[in-house]
């Protein structure tokens, strides 16, 4: 059964039509990277600097008991970025853990 269009479909296009043109590029060719809640903020700021990628807000549902939308922070950039940024942040957070 085909899938019924709707307007949260149409908001949603608008949004990522409004975002490619702030931005001057399209979304396809930014990935994100999900930071998890509790990741310390110096992690952030300093992969933010490091890799220059862009922090944005994101919601996602978020299964615990019940289901939940929330918004997380995300870290935006270039495939390859955000691949070397991802194993910056395993290592910060694995220093992290065990100095605590």
């Amino acid at each position: 059964m085909p899938k019924k269009l709707t307007i949260e479909d149409l908001e949603k296009r608008k949004e990522k039509i409004e975002i490619e043109e702030e931005l001057g590029e399209k979304l396809e060719d930014l990935y994100d990277i999900i930071m998890p809640p509790g990741t310390p903020s110096y992690i952030m700021y300093d992969m933010i600097e490091e890799f220059e990628l862009e922090p944005v807000e994101r919601k996602l549902t978020v299964n615990i008991v019940e289901c939940d939308e929330r918004n997380v922070i995300a870290l935006r950039g270039k495939l390859e970025v955000v691949k070397e940024a991802e194993q910056y942040y395993f290592k910060e957070m694995e220093e992290y853990i065990n100095s605590n």
